[in-house]
């Protein structure tokens, strides 16, 4: 086989369809989020604003975990040693992982090298073990959480997105005696738009079904101390696995599960995804504790408030332009484009006339014709940025003929 032609065949088609990835070479601004610097080439680069990213707070910039990371490397140095149970496991480590259980109200927590890899390594380790474990997942759950499943082996069910009703007929298909696992998200970060997680918990109860709650766009932005939508709800301590991420609203990255003392001791004892990688660095994990601890408190509860309103504040903005946005109750904001290749079009072009990062989204992260530019306002983007985002939208929708809101 030609192997090289083969690579090279699958790129083309990638880019035939104007799926082709290209990173921009963008270098943040330490204190100036959103404000980041785009490499051109050579030494030059140029500032940029960025639209899009997943630091939802700016966390990734606040003084307070800065001063945390740099503690740290003083005290531990860079890395952590080796995987958790040889040498990998700091006091930093032990100290995050109390901290995230008492965050989510459970008993312990255990810490993960990515939200990504806390999905797959739980998911499949969980419904592995579970003799004839029937796994339920929501429609539309992240690409980490259909891993784990599909890792697992399980027998698994797919349940419309966010329909109580699909899934309570399946649940009531299923043998009474058989363990089931029901699998599903907060936020679901494309469309924007939240799980009732009262009525899914209502169902597991009355069925007895594990819950497992992907709580990652969520942690630091809902509830009184940034546990999650479960706890705005008033429903946390009814979930029996929150799943969480460190790279978000938190400002960092690794990834979280949070449950019982027994469950997570079997994770811990079970899951190659934690037993077989190395460890977190220690500056990573006492960036992430500060993080935690600051958005838990008072100043947290600011920033949060800040941060709906200005998802708010955009929606309106981009309303009133005629821009077609897919309305969504949390802090995302996609405005629909529907076509690949005018999507990567319309975020090249905003980049290049107007100095403004937005990736496209396409298949297959979103269905083929719902492709998107994903907007994530903080609360570091002021009233003139969003102008300027407005603005620049309606510029590039024009000069590509983009259908307009209806």
């Amino acid at each position: 086989m030609d192997y090289q032609r083969f690579f090279a065949e699958r790129i083309a088609q990638l880019q035939g369809e104007g799926r082709y990835r290209v990173f921009a070479d963008l270098e943040r601004e330490a204190g100036r989020f959103p404000a980041a610097r785009q490499h051109v080439g050579g030494a030059q680069s140029r500032p940029v604003t960025v639209w899009c990213s997943n630091d939802y707070l700016g966390m990734g910039q606040h003084p307070t975990v800065l001063a945390a990371m740099r503690e740290a490397i003083d005290r531990t140095g860079a890395g952590a040693g080796g995987t958790r149970n040889i040498s990998g496991t700091t006091h930093y480590h032990v100290l995050l992982e109390q901290e995230l259980a008492e965050l989510h109200g459970k008993e312990s927590a255990l810490l993960f090298t990515s939200g990504y890899v806390a999905n797959e390594a739980a998911l499949s380790c969980l419904a592995a073990s579970l003799p004839n474990c029937l796994i339920l997942s929501d429609a539309l759950n992240h690409a980490s959480m259909i891993q784990g499943i599909r890792h697992s082996g399980a027998e698994k069910k797919i349940f419309r997105h966010n329909d109580v009703a699909h899934l309570e007929q399946l649940l009531a298909e299923a043998d009474p005696d058989r363990p089931k696992l029901v699998a599903f998200e907060s936020v679901y970060s494309m469309d924007g738009d939240i799980a009732p997680i009262g009525d899914i918990l209502d169902l597991c109860e009355r069925h007895g079904a594990l819950s497992y709650l992907d709580e990652v766009h969520a942690v630091g932005l809902y509830g009184r101390h940034g546990a999650g939508v479960a706890q705005r709800d008033g429903v946390m301590d009814r979930v029996d696995v929150i799943q969480g991420t460190l790279g978000k609203a938190f400002g960092l990255m690794g990834g979280y599960v949070a449950g019982s003392d027994m469950l997570v001791d079997f994770l811990r004892s079970h899951a190659s995804g934690f037993i077989f990688t190395t460890a977190l660095p220690p500056a990573i994990t006492a960036g992430a504790l500060a993080s935690v601890r600051f958005l838990k408190e008072a100043g947290g509860a600011a920033l949060r408030s800040l941060h709906q309103e200005r998802a708010e504040t955009l929606r309106g903005k981009l309303r009133a332009a005629g821009l077609p946005i897919i309305e969504a109750p949390s802090h995302i904001v996609p405005v629909l484009v529907g076509d690949a290749a005018r999507c990567k079009q319309a975020s090249d072009l905003l980049l290049e006339r107007h100095a403004i990062y937005v990736q496209p989204i396409n298949y297959p992260t979103v269905p083929r014709g719902t492709e998107r530019l994903r907007l994530t306002p903080s609360p570091l983007h002021d009233d003139a940025a969003m102008d300027r985002l407005v603005a620049a939208l309606k510029d590039i929708w024009t000069a590509l003929d983009l259908k307009q809101a209806a």
